[in-house]
């Protein structure tokens, strides 16, 4: 369905804004809990009260499918049990655990907040929602969502999925994400909270934006809410909420070195302030304007390596998206150029070091992708695959 015209709009949230009859909060709120306890999917972290476990799959899933998160959700949990078991451990165990989930502040984050909740709460996590805030990396949403779902606190928390069904609820025609529709869809959960438990409220709504109340052809005839939703009354379920600017995607191309000694893999650690800092990957980089594979990887062979990389023979192409980014990663056999400069030796953040090693430290997806394509492709000889690449 295509947006109302803007005299339309105005009419419609004319007649909605004057309306005498609040919203039918109690009696909504009580459909949702209903709807909740029959339809709700049975996932991990929903088998347990356990607040430090509801805050792995809160963090875990910001910006990531449940698909996506239930196997690291288990692995994660089975290195580290505790909120006790995390706060001690080292960086590179938290990041090494976290590897192929991508967006790796979130364990930093993450792990220093636990070891805040060690120093200053005596391990115990905070019930209330200022006491969380003030921890690293925690904003309202994962506060709203921990003092709800863990604690039962009537704490509001807005994901995309829950602000999308409250905005149809009120046929709400400004942006979603502005300080004045956020506090009045907090609004509406405080009242929604008033007569139910706040875990079941903070969830329901959550389910619903999920399976039933999605952004594109939402399932109204499934909806425990249709008899309340403005929007569908109107007819503008699917123009809602309006649309928000999004970042556009940046196209990018980035080449990587696989330089070999023995069995051993030559791979470098992300810098402080680099895309995926603290990671280790091949050495590699993205390609600026007009510069070649065999260019870039020289470039970064002096730059990262004090040495040239020689690349041959592509062994890998595969894509992956980075925030805005989608990049095209070329991975390309290569060799150290001759001769040694005097008194050359790796630098401290470049190992040599064995797929089995590599696969144990914190990584990237790509380059766990990159690993399965030479650990299922017989390798020839080096002289065969030493052909140019583009300049």
């Amino acid at each position: 369905m295509n947006p109302a015209p803007p005299v339309t709009r105005i009419l419609m949230r004319a007649i909605i804004q004057k309306s005498s009859d609040p919203f039918p909060a109690m009696a909504a709120q009580r459909k949702l809990r209903i709807w909740y306890r029959r339809h709700r999917r049975d996932l991990p972290w929903r088998r347990t009260r356990d607040p430090y476990r509801i805050w792995v799959s809160e963090v875990m899933l910001q910006q990531t499918q449940v698909r996506t998160v239930i196997p690291y959700y288990r692995r994660f949990l089975a290195r580290f049990p505790t909120l006790r078991s995390l706060a001690r451990a080292r960086p590179d165990a938290v990041l090494a655990a976290w590897s192929g989930l991508g967006y790796y502040r979130r364990a930093r984050n993450f792990h220093a907040a636990a070891r805040r909740i060690e120093e200053d709460h005596r391990g115990s996590i905070p019930r209330d929602v200022e006491l969380l805030l003030r921890l690293p990396g925690v904003g309202r949403y994962t506060a709203g969502a921990l003092a709800s779902i863990a604690f039962d606190r009537p704490a509001p928390a807005l994901d995309g999925n829950a602000a999308r069904v409250l905005v149809r609820l009120l046929a709400l025609h400004e942006d979603p994400a502005s300080a004045g529709v956020r506090r009045r869809l907090e609004a509406l959960v405080r009242g929604f909270m008033r007569g139910g438990r706040p875990s079941e409220i903070t969830q329901g709504l959550m389910e619903l934006g999920a399976l039933v109340c999605t952004p594109a052809s939402p399932s109204c005839e499934r909806c425990p809410l249709a008899g309340e939703c403005r929007a569908r009354i109107l007819g503008l379920q699917a123009a809602l909420p309006m649309g928000r600017r999004t970042r556009p995607t940046e196209d990018r191309e980035a080449a990587v070195a696989i330089l070999r000694k023995g069995s051993a893999l030559l791979m470098v650690r992300r810098r402080k302030g680099e895309l995926l800092e603290g990671l280790w990957e091949f050495p590699g980089d993205f390609l600026r304007p007009r510069e070649g594979a065999g260019t870039g990887l020289r470039r970064v062979g002096q730059e990262r390596l004090g040495r040239t990389i020689v690349p041959g023979r592509t062994l890998a192409t595969l894509s992956q998206t980075i925030t805005y980014r989608r990049i095209r990663v070329r991975a390309y056999d290569a060799a150290l150029g001759e001769p040694v400069p005097p008194g050359w030796s790796l630098p401290r953040d470049a190992r040599w070091l064995s797929a089995q090693r590599i696969e144990r430290l914190p990584h990237g997806s790509a380059t766990a992708r990159i690993l399965r394509v030479l650990r299922n492709s017989p390798r020839a000889s080096r002289a065969r695959r030493m052909t140019p690449v583009e300049p």
